[in-house]
């Protein structure tokens, strides 16, 4: 059958995914596109379902699909031209703990592509545990599209500043902030927290009163900053080579 109504209820569900209060709701997010479903898959996600438009013709994997007619499934989707497949995830549940080895410290990001961009380069860089605090959600659909699936393999534990540090522990903090020391002279120890801020306002007053250390980009001084995914992506990297 042939879904085909905006207004059907199964339709009115998936698409209260792109919000947040959907999300929460249903404890479950959007994967759009091809490539994005086929890694999911792959990262071993538990899918809910699938929703493929009327003439989508490529693999489903076996698990349970909606067929969605043009209209219906453009409604599901926040992409402006949809591949003609996407996945209900369920979004994983990581409770604030103490990390394994180096690790990320998000700190009230609100741009939710920066965010994404930043827990696809954490993965990359080996940062698989991520701290949020009063971030955009990562489980956005602009986000989940800006990670390119690196929410499949990040352990994404969100909560307050005050459980975060509590998780920490004896985990030294690295701030990011342009008062800091500069990053390509400064020895890390071997477990550590780096700590992003704001796009505007940058870190807030507990962490960097919380900071045992802090860092800097050395930057022409024709320049004032860098984007807040570009400097966590060079920071991570500058502080992994020791």
């Amino acid at each position: 059958m042939v879904i085909l109504s905006k207004q059907n209820s199964l339709v009115k569900e998936l698409a209260s995914l792109k919000e947040k209060k959907g999300r929460r709701a249903r404890g479950t997010f959007l994967v759009e596109g091809v490539k994005m479903v086929r890694e999911a898959v792959g990262a071993g996600l538990c899918i809910r379902r699938l929703a493929v438009r009327e003439d989508y013709a490529g693999e489903t994997y076996a698990l349970p699909a909606v067929v969605l007619g043009a209209d219906a499934f453009s409604a599901v989707c926040d992409e402006k031209s949809p591949q003609g497949i996407a996945a209900e995830v369920v979004i994983p549940a990581h409770a604030v703990q103490p990390p394994k080895g180096r690790c990320l410290f998000l700190d009230g990001l609100q741009d939710p592509s920066n965010v994404g961009a930043i827990v696809r380069t954490a993965v990359a860089a080996g940062y698989g545990e991520l701290y949020l605090a009063g971030c955009a959600d990562p489980f956005s659909p602009k986000s989940v599209r800006a990670s390119m699936s690196g929410v499949f393999f990040a352990r994404i534990m969100q909560g307050t500043r005050e459980e975060v540090f509590s998780a920490l522990g004896g985990v030294p903090l690295i701030a990011a902030d342009m008062a800091g020391e500069d990053v390509f002279s400064f020895a890390p120890p071997a477990k550590f927290c780096l700590a992003i801020g704001s796009e505007g306002s940058g870190l807030s007053e507990e962490t960097r009163t919380r900071a045992a250390f802090t860092v800097r980009i050395p930057m022409d001084g024709r320049c004032e900053s860098l984007n807040a995914a570009v400097s966590a992506g060079i920071l991570m990297y500058a502080l992994r080579r020791a």
